[in-house]
Protein backbone atom coordinates (compact mmCIF):
# COMPACT_ATOMS: atom_id res chain seq x y z
CA UNK A 1 0.00 0.00 0.00
CA UNK A 2 3.02 2.60 1.30
CA UNK A 3 4.69 1.17 -2.42
CA UNK A 4 1.77 2.25 -4.15
CA UNK A 5 1.42 5.38 -2.77
CA UNK A 6 4.95 6.31 -3.28
CA UNK A 7 4.91 5.13 -7.00
CA UNK A 8 1.62 7.95 -7.33
CA UNK A 9 3.45 10.92 -5.88
CA UNK A 10 6.55 9.88 -8.10
CA UNK A 11 4.27 10.00 -10.91
CA UNK A 12 2.51 13.55 -9.98
CA UNK A 13 5.72 15.14 -9.29
CA UNK A 14 6.59 14.08 -12.63
CA UNK A 15 3.93 15.30 -13.97
CA UNK A 16 4.24 19.02 -12.16
CA UNK A 17 7.70 19.00 -13.44
CA UNK A 18 6.66 18.43 -16.76
CA UNK A 19 3.65 21.22 -16.90
CA UNK A 20 6.70 23.26 -15.25
CA UNK A 21 9.22 22.68 -18.07
CA UNK A 22 6.46 23.23 -20.62
CA UNK A 23 6.07 26.51 -19.24
CA UNK A 24 9.28 27.54 -18.86
CA UNK A 25 9.64 26.46 -22.59
CA UNK A 26 6.78 28.42 -24.09
CA UNK A 27 7.85 31.68 -21.71
CA UNK A 28 11.75 31.11 -23.43
CA UNK A 29 9.64 30.90 -27.03
CA UNK A 30 7.55 34.04 -26.24
CA UNK A 31 10.56 36.28 -24.93
CA UNK A 32 12.84 34.90 -27.91
CA UNK A 33 13.46 37.93 -29.75
CA UNK A 34 13.37 38.82 -33.26
CA UNK A 35 16.38 40.24 -34.87
CA UNK A 36 17.20 42.32 -37.58
CA UNK A 37 20.73 43.40 -38.93
CA UNK A 38 21.02 45.56 -41.84
CA UNK A 39 23.99 47.73 -43.72
CA UNK A 40 21.39 50.38 -43.53
CA UNK A 41 18.43 51.35 -41.08
CA UNK A 42 16.18 54.31 -42.66
CA UNK A 43 14.63 54.94 -39.29
CA UNK A 44 11.93 57.81 -40.76
CA UNK A 45 12.93 59.11 -37.55
CA UNK A 46 16.26 60.97 -37.43
CA UNK A 47 19.57 60.09 -38.91
CA UNK A 48 20.37 56.77 -40.92
CA UNK A 49 22.00 54.12 -38.92
CA UNK A 50 24.93 52.78 -40.44
CA UNK A 51 25.67 48.87 -39.65
CA UNK A 52 23.07 48.96 -37.14
CA UNK A 53 20.32 46.29 -35.59
CA UNK A 54 16.73 46.42 -34.51
CA UNK A 55 15.35 44.11 -31.67
CA UNK A 56 11.47 42.74 -31.81
CA UNK A 57 9.94 41.32 -28.84
CA UNK A 58 5.99 40.50 -28.29
CA UNK A 59 5.26 42.27 -31.59
CA UNK A 60 7.33 45.62 -30.86
CA UNK A 61 10.41 47.23 -31.24
CA UNK A 62 12.69 46.88 -28.24
CA UNK A 63 15.54 48.55 -29.75
CA UNK A 64 17.49 49.93 -31.99
CA UNK A 65 21.12 50.56 -32.47
CA UNK A 66 24.97 49.87 -34.05
CA UNK A 67 25.51 46.59 -33.88
CA UNK A 68 28.37 46.79 -32.10
CA UNK A 69 26.35 48.39 -29.55
CA UNK A 70 23.72 46.54 -28.97
CA UNK A 71 23.07 43.62 -26.34
CA UNK A 72 21.46 40.67 -28.63
CA UNK A 73 19.14 38.17 -26.77
CA UNK A 74 20.42 34.79 -26.37
CA UNK A 75 18.19 32.38 -28.88
CA UNK A 76 16.94 35.27 -30.77
CA UNK A 77 16.07 34.75 -34.97
CA UNK A 78 18.31 36.72 -36.95
CA UNK A 79 17.50 38.49 -40.09
CA UNK A 80 19.94 40.28 -41.89
CA UNK A 81 19.69 42.54 -45.49
CA UNK A 82 20.52 45.43 -46.39
CA UNK A 83 18.73 48.64 -45.69
CA UNK A 84 15.45 48.00 -43.57
CA UNK A 85 12.70 50.61 -43.38
CA UNK A 86 9.67 50.92 -41.54
CA UNK A 87 6.33 49.11 -42.72
CA UNK A 88 5.30 51.34 -45.57
CA UNK A 89 1.96 52.97 -44.86
CA UNK A 90 -0.21 53.50 -48.10
CA UNK A 91 -2.66 57.03 -47.29
CA UNK A 92 -5.35 55.66 -49.62
CA UNK A 93 -6.30 52.68 -51.33
CA UNK A 94 -9.11 50.83 -51.89
CA UNK A 95 -7.58 47.10 -51.84
CA UNK A 96 -9.49 44.64 -49.58
CA UNK A 97 -12.46 45.92 -50.97
CA UNK A 98 -11.36 45.98 -54.80
CA UNK A 99 -9.31 42.87 -55.69
CA UNK A 100 -6.70 41.66 -57.87
CA UNK A 101 -8.69 39.95 -60.77
CA UNK A 102 -10.95 42.90 -61.78
CA UNK A 103 -14.22 41.04 -62.13
CA UNK A 104 -17.60 41.27 -60.59
CA UNK A 105 -16.99 38.79 -57.83
CA UNK A 106 -13.99 41.03 -56.22
CA UNK A 107 -15.14 44.21 -56.83
CA UNK A 108 -17.04 45.95 -53.95
CA UNK A 109 -15.18 49.40 -53.52
CA UNK A 110 -18.51 51.24 -55.31
CA UNK A 111 -21.73 51.16 -54.89
CA UNK A 112 -23.37 52.99 -57.79
CA UNK A 113 -27.27 53.01 -56.78
CA UNK A 114 -27.11 56.57 -55.04
CA UNK A 115 -25.08 59.81 -55.16
CA UNK A 116 -24.77 60.27 -51.25
CA UNK A 117 -24.17 56.79 -49.20
CA UNK A 118 -21.86 57.99 -46.50
CA UNK A 119 -23.41 55.23 -44.18
CA UNK A 120 -21.93 52.95 -46.27
CA UNK A 121 -19.07 50.50 -43.99
CA UNK A 122 -15.59 49.55 -45.17
CA UNK A 123 -15.42 47.11 -42.23
CA UNK A 124 -18.96 45.04 -43.92
CA UNK A 125 -17.04 44.99 -47.39
CA UNK A 126 -13.18 44.54 -46.31
CA UNK A 127 -11.57 41.81 -47.16
CA UNK A 128 -8.03 40.69 -45.47
CA UNK A 129 -7.72 37.08 -47.53
CA UNK A 130 -7.51 39.04 -50.78
CA UNK A 131 -4.97 38.35 -53.05
CA UNK A 132 -4.07 41.69 -53.81
CA UNK A 133 -3.86 42.60 -50.18
CA UNK A 134 -0.81 39.65 -49.98
CA UNK A 135 0.13 41.30 -53.05
CA UNK A 136 1.06 45.17 -52.15
CA UNK A 137 2.27 43.65 -48.46
CA UNK A 138 5.30 41.68 -50.55
CA UNK A 139 6.65 45.12 -51.44
CA UNK A 140 6.65 46.35 -47.71
CA UNK A 141 3.39 47.83 -47.56
CA UNK A 142 2.22 46.57 -43.99
CA UNK A 143 -0.77 49.10 -43.19
CA UNK A 144 -3.23 50.10 -45.46
CA UNK A 145 -5.80 53.11 -45.11
CA UNK A 146 -8.63 51.59 -47.54
CA UNK A 147 -12.09 51.96 -48.36
CA UNK A 148 -14.87 52.95 -51.00
CA UNK A 149 -13.25 54.30 -54.15
CA UNK A 150 -14.34 57.49 -55.62
CA UNK A 151 -17.28 57.71 -58.24
CA UNK A 152 -20.18 58.53 -56.14
CA UNK A 153 -20.10 62.16 -54.88
CA UNK A 154 -20.42 60.27 -51.41
CA UNK A 155 -19.25 56.48 -52.07
CA UNK A 156 -18.65 55.73 -47.98
CA UNK A 157 -16.80 55.24 -45.15
CA UNK A 158 -12.61 54.09 -44.78
CA UNK A 159 -10.63 51.77 -42.25
CA UNK A 160 -7.31 51.70 -41.76
CA UNK A 161 -5.69 47.81 -41.26
CA UNK A 162 -2.58 45.69 -41.04
CA UNK A 163 -2.07 43.45 -44.05
CA UNK A 164 -2.23 40.78 -41.98
CA UNK A 165 -5.16 38.40 -40.79
CA UNK A 166 -7.83 36.12 -41.59
CA UNK A 167 -10.61 38.12 -40.49
CA UNK A 168 -11.03 41.86 -40.64
CA UNK A 169 -11.18 42.04 -36.78
CA UNK A 170 -7.67 40.75 -37.02
CA UNK A 171 -6.68 43.53 -39.27
CA UNK A 172 -7.94 46.32 -38.09
CA UNK A 173 -6.87 49.28 -36.43
CA UNK A 174 -9.24 51.88 -36.86
CA UNK A 175 -12.85 51.90 -38.02
CA UNK A 176 -14.78 54.68 -39.92
CA UNK A 177 -11.74 57.01 -39.95
CA UNK A 178 -12.96 59.00 -43.11
CA UNK A 179 -16.05 59.11 -45.26
CA UNK A 180 -14.81 60.13 -49.15
CA UNK A 181 -16.21 62.28 -51.53
CA UNK A 182 -15.65 62.47 -55.42
CA UNK A 183 -16.08 66.45 -56.51
CA UNK A 184 -15.92 66.97 -60.64
CA UNK A 185 -16.65 64.77 -63.71
CA UNK A 186 -15.51 61.68 -61.65
CA UNK A 187 -19.27 61.52 -59.77
CA UNK A 188 -21.59 63.39 -62.07
CA UNK A 189 -24.00 61.68 -64.30
CA UNK A 190 -25.69 61.29 -67.52
CA UNK A 191 -28.71 62.07 -68.47
CA UNK A 192 -31.51 63.35 -65.93
CA UNK A 193 -30.02 61.93 -63.26
CA UNK A 194 -28.52 63.49 -60.14
CA UNK A 195 -25.48 65.79 -59.89
CA UNK A 196 -25.32 66.15 -63.22
CA UNK A 197 -23.35 69.25 -63.05
CA UNK A 198 -20.52 70.43 -60.92
CA UNK A 199 -23.11 73.01 -59.44
CA UNK A 200 -25.49 70.46 -58.46
CA UNK A 201 -22.76 68.55 -56.78
CA UNK A 202 -21.90 71.32 -54.29
CA UNK A 203 -25.68 72.33 -53.23
CA UNK A 204 -26.24 68.25 -52.73
CA UNK A 205 -23.67 68.28 -50.40
CA UNK A 206 -24.53 71.68 -48.25
CA UNK A 207 -28.28 70.38 -48.32
CA UNK A 208 -26.55 66.92 -46.61
CA UNK A 209 -24.54 68.79 -44.32
CA UNK A 210 -27.53 71.48 -43.20
CA UNK A 211 -29.46 68.13 -42.57
CA UNK A 212 -26.30 66.67 -40.60
CA UNK A 213 -26.33 69.98 -38.49
CA UNK A 214 -29.53 70.12 -37.89
CA UNK A 215 -29.92 66.20 -36.44
CA UNK A 216 -26.88 66.85 -34.83
CA UNK A 217 -28.43 69.76 -33.06
CA UNK A 218 -31.83 67.43 -32.30
CA UNK A 219 -29.41 64.80 -30.98
CA UNK A 220 -27.18 67.06 -28.47
CA UNK A 221 -30.68 68.49 -26.96
CA UNK A 222 -31.95 65.06 -26.23
CA UNK A 223 -28.78 64.63 -24.28
CA UNK A 224 -28.93 67.39 -22.54
CA UNK A 225 -32.32 66.99 -21.52
CA UNK A 226 -33.28 66.59 -17.92
CA UNK A 227 -36.80 66.42 -16.41
CA UNK A 228 -37.38 69.09 -13.51
CA UNK A 229 -37.80 66.69 -10.18
CA UNK A 230 -39.78 69.55 -8.20
CA UNK A 231 -43.17 68.43 -7.43
CA UNK A 232 -44.43 71.94 -7.11
CA UNK A 233 -43.90 72.71 -10.71
CA UNK A 234 -45.67 71.63 -14.22
CA UNK A 235 -43.66 68.35 -14.91
CA UNK A 236 -45.40 68.21 -18.75
CA UNK A 237 -43.66 71.39 -19.10
CA UNK A 238 -39.92 70.39 -18.84
CA UNK A 239 -40.73 66.51 -20.36
CA UNK A 240 -37.83 65.63 -22.59
CA UNK A 241 -38.22 65.66 -26.53
CA UNK A 242 -39.57 62.47 -28.17
CA UNK A 243 -36.15 60.36 -28.79
CA UNK A 244 -34.41 61.70 -32.46
CA UNK A 245 -35.00 58.70 -34.62
CA UNK A 246 -32.00 56.75 -35.74
CA UNK A 247 -30.36 57.78 -39.34
CA UNK A 248 -27.10 56.13 -40.65
CA UNK A 249 -26.67 58.71 -43.49
CA UNK A 250 -26.59 61.96 -40.91
CA UNK A 251 -24.79 59.96 -37.90
CA UNK A 252 -21.83 59.43 -40.10
CA UNK A 253 -21.95 63.36 -41.59
CA UNK A 254 -22.17 64.34 -37.72
CA UNK A 255 -19.15 62.75 -36.81
CA UNK A 256 -17.72 64.42 -39.43
CA UNK A 257 -19.07 67.63 -38.50
CA UNK A 258 -17.76 66.48 -34.46
CA UNK A 259 -14.14 66.19 -35.97
CA UNK A 260 -14.07 62.26 -35.12
CA UNK A 261 -13.71 61.70 -38.94
CA UNK A 262 -12.46 63.39 -41.68
CA UNK A 263 -13.80 63.93 -45.13
CA UNK A 264 -11.85 62.77 -48.33
CA UNK A 265 -12.71 64.75 -51.01
CA UNK A 266 -11.22 63.06 -54.31
CA UNK A 267 -10.86 66.46 -56.38
CA UNK A 268 -8.29 66.95 -59.38
CA UNK A 269 -9.48 70.20 -61.40
CA UNK A 270 -8.06 73.20 -59.66
CA UNK A 271 -11.68 74.59 -59.37
CA UNK A 272 -13.05 71.47 -57.72
CA UNK A 273 -10.00 71.95 -55.23
CA UNK A 274 -11.16 75.73 -54.83
CA UNK A 275 -14.77 74.05 -54.16
CA UNK A 276 -13.92 71.25 -51.82
CA UNK A 277 -11.77 74.22 -49.97
CA UNK A 278 -14.99 76.31 -49.35
CA UNK A 279 -17.31 73.59 -48.18
CA UNK A 280 -14.74 72.62 -45.61
CA UNK A 281 -14.38 76.46 -44.75
CA UNK A 282 -18.42 76.83 -44.82
CA UNK A 283 -18.71 73.52 -42.11
CA UNK A 284 -15.57 73.68 -40.30
CA UNK A 285 -14.53 69.78 -40.96
CA UNK A 286 -11.63 68.12 -41.30
CA UNK A 287 -10.32 68.22 -45.10
CA UNK A 288 -8.81 65.78 -46.80
CA UNK A 289 -7.47 66.39 -50.45
CA UNK A 290 -7.20 63.13 -52.66
CA UNK A 291 -5.79 62.94 -55.57
CA UNK A 292 -4.96 66.81 -56.29
CA UNK A 293 -3.54 67.03 -59.49
CA UNK A 294 -3.45 70.16 -60.10
CA UNK A 295 -2.36 70.68 -56.39
CA UNK A 296 0.88 72.38 -58.07
CA UNK A 297 -1.38 75.18 -59.07
CA UNK A 298 -3.13 75.96 -55.48
CA UNK A 299 -0.22 75.71 -53.45
CA UNK A 300 -1.10 79.12 -51.90
CA UNK A 301 -4.52 78.37 -50.90
CA UNK A 302 -3.79 74.98 -50.11
CA UNK A 303 -1.16 76.11 -47.47
CA UNK A 304 -3.54 79.09 -46.45
CA UNK A 305 -6.30 76.34 -45.70
CA UNK A 306 -3.96 74.56 -43.93
CA UNK A 307 -5.19 71.32 -45.73
CA UNK A 308 -3.84 67.90 -46.25
CA UNK A 309 -2.85 66.30 -49.39
CA UNK A 310 -3.26 62.72 -50.08
CA UNK A 311 -1.39 63.12 -53.41
CA UNK A 312 -2.26 60.97 -56.41
CA UNK A 313 0.20 57.90 -57.85
CA UNK A 314 3.30 59.85 -59.28
CA UNK A 315 2.70 57.68 -62.49
CA UNK A 316 -0.65 57.85 -62.22
CA UNK A 317 -2.34 58.23 -66.11
CA UNK A 318 -1.97 61.92 -67.08
CA UNK A 319 -5.28 62.02 -68.91
CA UNK A 320 -9.13 63.53 -68.05
CA UNK A 321 -9.25 65.30 -65.01
CA UNK A 322 -5.59 64.38 -63.97
CA UNK A 323 -3.92 65.86 -67.00
CA UNK A 324 -2.14 68.43 -65.81
CA UNK A 325 -0.54 66.02 -63.21
CA UNK A 326 2.99 66.94 -62.42
CA UNK A 327 5.94 64.28 -61.12
CA UNK A 328 7.31 67.76 -59.31
CA UNK A 329 4.33 67.89 -56.81
CA UNK A 330 5.41 66.58 -54.20
CA UNK A 331 8.66 68.34 -54.18
CA UNK A 332 6.71 71.91 -54.40
CA UNK A 333 4.13 70.38 -51.90
CA UNK A 334 6.82 69.70 -49.38
CA UNK A 335 9.03 72.70 -49.92
CA UNK A 336 5.77 74.46 -49.43
CA UNK A 337 5.78 72.84 -45.98
CA UNK A 338 2.18 71.39 -46.99
CA UNK A 339 1.51 67.71 -44.62
CA UNK A 340 1.32 65.03 -48.02
CA UNK A 341 1.90 61.31 -48.55
CA UNK A 342 1.59 59.67 -52.02
CA UNK A 343 -0.75 56.87 -52.28
CA UNK A 344 -1.44 53.82 -54.29
CA UNK A 345 -4.68 55.14 -54.93
CA UNK A 346 -7.56 52.97 -57.03
CA UNK A 347 -7.31 52.32 -60.81
CA UNK A 348 -9.80 50.97 -62.30
CA UNK A 349 -7.41 48.14 -64.14
CA UNK A 350 -5.89 45.39 -63.13
CA UNK A 351 -3.64 44.91 -60.68
CA UNK A 352 -6.14 47.97 -59.08
CA UNK A 353 -3.59 49.93 -57.25
CA UNK A 354 -0.07 51.35 -57.49
CA UNK A 355 2.76 50.00 -55.69
CA UNK A 356 3.94 53.49 -53.17
CA UNK A 357 7.21 52.08 -53.09
CA UNK A 358 7.83 52.56 -57.35
CA UNK A 359 5.52 56.19 -56.74
CA UNK A 360 7.89 57.78 -54.41
CA UNK A 361 11.14 56.85 -56.42
CA UNK A 362 9.49 58.84 -58.85
CA UNK A 363 9.07 61.53 -56.85
CA UNK A 364 12.51 61.05 -55.94
CA UNK A 365 13.89 61.45 -59.29
CA UNK A 366 11.91 64.71 -59.56
CA UNK A 367 13.07 67.13 -57.01
CA UNK A 368 11.77 65.77 -53.51
CA UNK A 369 14.89 64.52 -51.30
CA UNK A 370 15.48 60.62 -51.02
CA UNK A 371 14.82 61.21 -46.95
CA UNK A 372 11.59 62.82 -47.42
CA UNK A 373 10.29 60.54 -50.42
CA UNK A 374 11.03 57.64 -47.69
CA UNK A 375 8.89 59.69 -45.31
CA UNK A 376 5.85 60.49 -47.80
CA UNK A 377 5.55 56.50 -47.37
CA UNK A 378 6.26 55.86 -43.98
CA UNK A 379 5.80 57.89 -41.15
CA UNK A 380 3.63 60.91 -42.96
CA UNK A 381 0.61 59.37 -43.85
CA UNK A 382 0.48 57.61 -40.24
CA UNK A 383 0.95 61.36 -39.08
CA UNK A 384 -2.20 62.26 -41.43
CA UNK A 385 -4.00 58.96 -40.24
CA UNK A 386 -3.33 59.60 -36.46
CA UNK A 387 -1.45 56.28 -35.95
CA UNK A 388 2.29 57.28 -36.00
CA UNK A 389 2.25 56.01 -31.96
CA UNK A 390 2.18 52.80 -33.40
CA UNK A 391 3.86 52.78 -36.84
CA UNK A 392 5.61 54.71 -39.69
CA UNK A 393 9.23 55.14 -37.91
CA UNK A 394 11.65 52.61 -36.49
CA UNK A 395 11.47 53.60 -32.89
CA UNK A 396 11.58 51.80 -29.62
CA UNK A 397 8.21 51.00 -28.49
CA UNK A 398 6.31 51.44 -31.58
CA UNK A 399 4.75 48.30 -33.67
CA UNK A 400 7.49 45.49 -34.93
CA UNK A 401 6.50 46.60 -38.70
CA UNK A 402 9.25 46.13 -41.21
CA UNK A 403 10.45 45.87 -44.89
CA UNK A 404 13.69 44.16 -45.65
CA UNK A 405 15.80 44.77 -48.91
CA UNK A 406 18.67 43.57 -50.79
CA UNK A 407 19.15 47.15 -52.03
CA UNK A 408 18.20 50.60 -52.18
CA UNK A 409 14.42 50.72 -51.58
CA UNK A 410 14.27 53.22 -54.35
CA UNK A 411 16.23 51.35 -57.40
CA UNK A 412 14.39 49.09 -59.87
CA UNK A 413 16.35 45.98 -59.74
CA UNK A 414 16.24 45.83 -55.58
CA UNK A 415 13.89 43.13 -54.12
CA UNK A 416 12.15 43.27 -50.89
CA UNK A 417 13.55 40.16 -48.84
CA UNK A 418 11.35 40.06 -45.66
CA UNK A 419 8.50 42.13 -44.57
CA UNK A 420 7.58 41.69 -40.79
CA UNK A 421 4.34 43.05 -39.11
CA UNK A 422 3.98 42.94 -35.67
CA UNK A 423 6.96 41.06 -34.93
CA UNK A 424 6.32 38.49 -37.05
CA UNK A 425 8.16 37.20 -41.05
CA UNK A 426 4.70 37.09 -43.26
CA UNK A 427 6.29 37.19 -46.37
CA UNK A 428 9.76 36.34 -47.80
CA UNK A 429 11.13 37.15 -51.60
CA UNK A 430 14.28 35.96 -52.99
Amino acid sequence: MARGCEVRTIRLWIVVASLMLSLHSNSILADTALVVQAKKILTAAGKTIEDGTIVCVDGKIKAVGKTGEMNIPADSKILKCEIVMPGMVDVRTCVGLSGILNIKQDSDQLESSSPLQPELRAIDAYNPREELVEYIRSFGVTTVHTGHAPGELMSGQTLIAKTIGNTVEESLLIDGRAIAATLGEGSTKAGKQSPGTRGKQMAMLRALFMEAQEYKSKLAKQTGAKPDKDPNKDTNKDKPSEPVPRNLKLEALVDVLAGKKALLITADRAQDIASAIRLADEFKFKLWLDSAADAHMMIPEIKAAAITVLLHPSMARASGARENLSFQTAAKLHAAGIPFAIQGGFEAYVPKVRVILFEAAVAAAHGLSFDAAIESITISPAKILGIQNRVGSIEVGKDADLALFDGDPFEYTTHCVGVIINGQLVSKGN
